[in-house]
């Protein structure tokens, strides 16, 4: 597989700062165990091993945070998106990688304008009035300018990067690479499910950079919420937006950050938090699209009490099937029964062996623990803290759409309490999801999943025969195939074939010790240095195999 990294030699330059980086921050011995240190040197690249000053008063997870900090773009994605998977990290590392702020240094407005022209099909100077030189905003993926259209109305233009793909491919094919060496040498990270984490990183970073995507999402969730007139997302100008522009409605409200402007303006705190949380339970709830980083940043508080949602980058999605799942979880929580906790729990994770009574027997302890305080005194967060502390300890983890669903709801439990200190996302979600509960068993929506069913088993009986006589005529040929899969044995196998190697060549280089001394006693035929040729050269090979085979031995201690 290292080998696969070593071909990809477009990709050598930023492993050496990867590699860099890592070793700056105490990572050192990971770069070696993954077998970037070496791939380096076999092309000869020199690594400067020197650690950040002050890195050994930070603890791990702060260390992990300054390095994807450095690594750039793809990685401070990689950091925020992890920061959703609170089922697979520990307190401390969300912590921390919710710290990541996509910031960077602004472009000049005059290097973006060549792409900026390309994509409008036209001169700056033919479609807007005027455009705002200096940015609103500066990320690593885009800046974001204000401009007036030619009938004056006010739009902002997020740009993308020039270039920015390039890089950010190049780091996915190495993150891709990296979770391959790191799952066939280490198998116990394959709990984790490291290549589901890196598929669902590609997704998002790729989703996030087609801006024709991110203003799809937003008309999606504008159409599912167009009763609600409380809620405004921002009109887009589809006639110059695409992959690489953005060109949608400027909001003029107050940002979400700003409290003091709220208080100012004289809103209701307490309103605009009720009405931010009712619409974004609405998304999980009943749409099953929704926007997955509802923080401050991302809000803008107007007159009367409404909210405009802007930048849907980062959206979830659950289907039908899963968002039954998940309210009949949360009603599980609510109303103490743990069984079913445990139940959904594991149809969610893919770990077949686990102690079932011991994970009943916490579920019941955590659900009593928290149904007995009142809806008022729940914190959401640390209530999904403790629950993903259990599931850790049970080496169970969630699907990425889940994951993605907790880190909205803590999200929003934050915009909550940031409006309104008192506010409980439970306690206001609570009355909604037992409505839930119950419309899943009105007769029409019963009827309509008897239907689906009916339809389903349907399916199965009218295609069983086709399927069985698939199955015969695959035996028949031979064609089926058991797959064990023994846990490490990949390694023993490795491992034994190392020492049969070893053994192999020991035995050919005492055989070719043997055989030459044999040889040295009979004299006559050509000479090298007085001695006969055959002897010569039986001894330098024989030489050669012992240097091989005491370095091999070497190796093999020093990489155990």
């Amino acid at each position: 597989m290292l080998w696969e990294m070593l071909n990809a030699a477009r990709d050598l330059g930023r492993m050496q700062e990867i590699a860099g980086v890592l070793i700056r921050y105490g990572f050192g011995s990971f770069v070696h165990v993954i077998g970037i240190a070496h791939a380096l040197e076999k092309v000869g690249r020199t690594l400067h091993w020197h650690h950040v000053e002050d890195y050994s008063r930070m603890d791990t997870a702060q260390r992990l945070r300054k390095v994807l900090e450095e690594l750039g773009p793809t990685f401070i994605k990689v950091g925020q998106i992890l920061a959703t998977r609170v089922d697979l990290f520990s307190p401390a590392f969300i912590t921390e990688f919710g710290k990541l702020q996509d910031q960077a240094p602004p472009m000049d407005f005059e290097a973006l304008r060549p792409q900026l022209e390309d994509d409008l099909g036209g001169s700056v100077d033919d479609i807007f009035l005027q455009v705002d030189r200096e940015p609103l905003a500066a990320a690593s993926l885009a800046q974001v300018h204000r401009a007036v259209l030619l009938d004056g109305t006010l739009v902002v233009l997020k740009i993308r990067r020039p270039g920015i793909r390039k890089i950010v491919e190049a780091d996915l094919r190495l993150l891709s690479r990296l979770v391959e060496i790191v799952e066939a040498d280490t198998p116990e990270f394959r709990r984790y499910h490291p290549k589901e984490v890196v598929r669902q990183i590609t997704q998002s970073l790729r989703r996030e950079m087609d801006f024709a995507a991110e203003c799809r999402s937003a008309e999606r969730v504008a159409a599912n919420l167009l009763e609600d007139s409380n809620i405004i997302i921002p009109r887009v100008y589809w006639e110059w937006t695409g992959e690489r522009l953005n060109v949608q409605e400027y909001i003029r409200g107050i940002p979400g950050k700003n409290l003091q402007e709220v208080d100012e303006a004289g809103l209701d705190r307490r309103q605009l938090a009720e009405r931010g949380t009712k619409a974004v339970i609405k998304m999980i709830m009943e749409d099953g699209f929704f926007h997955a980083d509802p923080h401050p940043g991302n809000v803008f508080y107007l007159p009367d009490n409404k909210l405009a949602f802007i930048d849907f980058g980062m959206v979830g999605r659950l289907t039908e099937d899963r968002r039954e799942q998940v309210i009949s979880f949360l009603y599980g929580m609510i109303n103490q029964t743990p069984t079913k906790v445990v139940e959904i729990l594991e149809d969610w994770s893919d770990v077949i062996q686990t102690d079932e009574q011991a994970l009943a027997i916490e579920i019941e302890s955590f659900v009593d623990q928290y149904s007995s305080l009142p809806l008022k005194d729940l914190s959401l967060p640390m209530m999904m803290g403790d629950l993903m502390a259990i599931l850790r300890d049970h080496n169970l983890s969630l699907p990425a759409d889940l994951a993605l669903l907790i880190k909205a709801y803590i999200t929003l439990d934050g915009l909550g309490r940031h409006l309104d200190p008192e506010f409980q996302t439970l306690a206001f979600a609570t009355p909604y999801i037992k409505e839930l509960m119950v419309a899943r068993y009105q007769p029409d929506a019963i009827a309509k999943r008897g239907w689906r069913n009916l339809v389903s088993v349907v399916d199965l009986m009218s295609s069983f025969p086709k399927e069985l006589h698939h199955l015969l005529r695959a035996s028949r040929k031979g064609a089926i195939q058991v797959e064990i899969n023994v846990r490490r044995l990949d390694q023993y196998v490795d491992k034994t074939d190392r020492a049969i190697s070893r053994l192999t060549m020991g035995i050919v280089t005492a055989a070719l010790i043997i055989g030459t001394s044999i040889i040295m006693t009979i004299r006559g035929g050509p000479e090298i240095m007085g001695l006969p040729v055959f002897g010569f050269f039986g001894y330098m090979f024989a030489t050669f195999g012992g240097i091989w085979l005491l370095f091999s031995i070497w190796r093999s201690g020093r990489s155990r």
